[in-house]
């Protein structure tokens, strides 16, 4: 049903999809829908959800893995894991993300408090990244949004139709770095260290309908 939903808000709009339509991609009833989720909104919140937390569940991993000191490492593999996820994911759900309903809508809590906490991780490690210059002139909330928002041109590369190639990947990763004002020695041990990481952190499907009975 999740990919189903999916596909359609991605490919037609979220408030031109209705319910029915969704049931009728799955094969069901619609009233069998209502049996796991409320309306769409419901849907699209679990959707989004899935879209940032296999990034955060993944975040104390990648601390505990990088040597203690080397937070360009930790951070460049952070932006590496994150770019897959989105990248990775069976339909662009990412490019929901700006729709008014999703930041105004309380439906959407618990997805806004999961990005927030990618958003505090990614601030924390760039701070401890990043030079002096940059600590001194910002904190890390505002630090770590300008990160997310530099990663989230996934989701915009994704509806361009351009593929997600390895080299692109690391592209987004270095700029992330750079805006930290990272030396560029630094990225360059920092890109290498963490491709060798980034075998430690197996991909798992996250939109896979057989994972949970909600996902049905």
């Amino acid at each position: 049903m999740l990919n189903a939903a999916a596909e359609l808000f991605v490919t037609r709009g979220f408030a031109a999809t209705s319910t029915r339509e969704i049931a009728e991609r799955v094969g069901i009833r619609q009233a069998s829908l209502y049996y796991h989720f409320a309306g769409k909104d419901e849907i699209l919140a679990e959707l989004l959800q899935r879209s940032v937390r296999p990034t955060v569940d993944k975040v104390e991993k990648i601390e505990a893995l990088v040597p203690p000191e080397t937070h360009a490492t930790a951070l460049y593999l952070l932006a590496l894991i994150d770019i897959r996820t989105l990248a990775e994911a069976p339909h662009n759900v990412g490019i929901l993300y700006a729709q008014s309903d999703v930041t105004n809508s309380e439906i959407y809590t618990e997805f806004q408090h999961t990005r927030r906490e990618l958003v505090d991780a990614y601030g924390r490690i760039g701070l401890q990244a990043a030079s002096v210059a940059v600590t001194a002139d910002i904190d890390a909330p505002e630090l770590g949004e300008m990160l997310m928002h530099s990663i989230e041109v996934v989701t915009g590369i994704r509806n361009a139709g351009t593929a997600m190639t390895p080299q692109r990947a690391n592209r987004i990763a270095e700029a992330v770095l750079r805006m930290c004002d990272v030396p560029r020695e630094t990225i360059t041990t920092a890109a290498a260290t963490a491709a060798g990481l980034l075998a430690e952190f197996h991909h798992e499907d996250v939109f896979n309908d057989a994972t949970s009975h909600q996902n049905l």
